[in-house]
């Protein structure tokens, strides 16, 4: 045990002793809610699958709860001036990045992800939370569209209370991801976070509320998603819910929300390509292939979990890659050194360990990895399934571990249609140095966000979001009040206009 994997430990069974003893309640109207039940369920760690604490299970009168807190709060919160939304929201951002190393400790232990990452992502959701503070004061503005005869012009207002689902991975960076525009915007939330992953949201509800949001703008109910978040979709008081997770579960939450006409923006699952022709800097490509499914356990939406790399450098480049996975540094998420933590819970452990077999059935070979480490905790080695086609179930289904589909193509034309081969479009990376095959590209491919020559890199006005089974909708700068707000159009008569007669002799 290094002396700062030990100095870490040490701080977050400090942080972790406030879970451990007792059962982490609710936060509705502004307080802790111990919940209507009673019922709780446990919460383990990936380290070694212990439990951390028990948890408050969330039903339908919780979410009623809720819901009724975020609607009364509504009006006050919705008329309050974006300025003073923009003081409240920075404030939160001062609270997430004074308590940024206690959220990074808490997340990587319940999260299993790995320090050197979670760190990144708190100081990332301070940085949500200060770009959409900054658009608040402009939130319902609208647009100038005269007419001839008259003069048009659009204004926004808030849609109402909102449910928010966030998924295990990244848990409270993706929770602000969401959060935050919903206040700007003059929205009230409800919260239902991850089960597997509950503590940080308990945390951002503590520092909003704290930082002086009013009492029921922000409520976080905990539970299980089969009850507590089917009760939140299904309540007639949200009119809009935003959900990150998976595309069977985005159909669940539309099928549900229908008799109530909700609003929906789904970020979902995805089986990104990265596009490695023959005139890439090589080098470089390689950096981001290895980043860009290996960092984050592969845990993640954007993940580029399908190698698509040019035949004529295939074995070159293939036999550095399983060298730079044969040194990827596995083990306990608070070491400083690691570069892969646990996966979240020994059934997605199971799940990820499944394609080892089924590569091998289709026909693929595994060049690195492919089993479970052995010993406590949910570790997996990372993965590299070479010899693979694009229609075997590794090249198909998303894994989302630390696993890697090689697929080799001739040309330009192989190239699209393999990467389009299939029924998610989250993201897109191409590596080359013609910048008209760039351009090619992401015109051609069919996915929502395409970066070429970068790994994933985040701009905060820029859409994020994916086309088919991947999503529904944008996030990102305005993108994101287009979905929180609805937008009324007015139309004024300038002196000279006439109405037509009608009924006259």
């Amino acid at each position: 045990m290094t002396s700062e994997l030990d100095k870490n430990l040490h701080e977050a069974e400090a942080l972790l002793q406030r879970f451990r003893s007792g059962v982490l309640p609710h936060f509705i109207d502004g307080k802790a809610d111990p919940g209507t039940s009673g019922a709780v369920f446990e919460n383990s760690t990936p380290i070694d699958n212990s439990t951390i604490g028990e948890i408050a299970a969330g039903n339908a009168d919780d979410i009623d709860a809720a819901c009724n807190a975020a609607a009364a709060a509504f009006a006050e919160w919705e008329n309050t001036p974006g300025k003073e939304r923009k003081k409240i929201l920075h404030k939160i951002a001062d609270g997430i990045e004074a308590n940024a190393r206690d959220i990074a400790l808490i997340e990587s232990y319940d999260s299993g992800q790995a320090m050197r990452f979670m760190g990144k992502a708190a100081i990332r959701g301070a940085a949500n939370f200060r770009f959409f503070a900054d658009m608040a004061p402009g939130a319902r503005d609208g647009q100038s569209l005269p007419a001839e005869e008259h003069i048009n012009y659009t204004m926004r207002q808030p849609i109402g209370p909102v449910g928010v689902i966030t998924p295990w991975n990244t848990p409270f960076m993706l929770s602000t991801w969401k959060i935050a525009p919903a206040l700007a915007a003059g929205c009230t939330v409800v919260h239902k976070p991850a089960e597997w992953s509950p503590y940080t949201a308990m945390m951002l509800a503590e520092i909003a509320h704290d930082a002086g949001l009013p009492d029921g703008v922000l409520n976080c109910v905990q539970g299980i998603g089969e009850d507590a978040g089917k009760a939140l979709t299904e309540h007639p008081k949200i009119k809009a819910v935003a959900f990150v997770g998976e595309s069977m579960t985005g159909s669940h939450i539309m099928r549900q929300g229908a008799a109530t006409l909700k609003r929906v923006h789904f970020e979902l699952g995805g089986k990104n390509p990265v596009i490695v022709f023959d005139d890439a800097d090589l080098e470089r490509a390689l950096d981001a292939v290895v980043f860009m499914i290996y960092s984050l356990n592969g845990e993640r939406c954007t993940s580029s979990s399908r190698l698509l790399i040019q035949e004529s450098v295939h074995d070159e480049f293939v036999a550095r890659l399983q060298e730079r996975v044969g040194n990827l540094r596995v083990g306990h998420p608070l070491d400083p050194a690691t570069e892969i933590g646990p996966l979240i819970h020994p059934r997605h452990m199971e799940k990820v360990c499944s394609y080892f077999d089924i590569a091998t059935e289709d026909g693929a070979n595994i060049a690195a990895g492919g089993k479970a480490v052995e010993g406590a905790g949910n570790y997996v080695e990372p993965t590299l399934f070479v010899g693979a086609k694009s229609d075997m179930r590794i090249a198909q289904e998303e894994i989302f571990g630390p696993v890697l589909t090689a697929i080799s193509f001739k040309d330009e034309a192989e190239a699209i249609a393999i990467a389009n081969n299939i029924e998610y479009g989250l993201a897109g990376y191409v590596w080359t140095s013609d910048i008209g095959r760039g351009h090619r590209l992401a015109r051609e491919l069919d996915v929502g966000m395409i970066w070429v020559n970068s790994e994933n890199n985040r701009h905060l006005p820029a859409p994020f979001g994916g086309m088919k089974a991947s999503g529904i909708g944008r996030d990102g700068g305005d993108y994101s009040f287009e979905f929180y707000m609805e937008t009324k159009n007015v139309c004024i008569a300038l002196g000279s206009h006439r109405v037509p007669k009608l009924g006259t002799a």
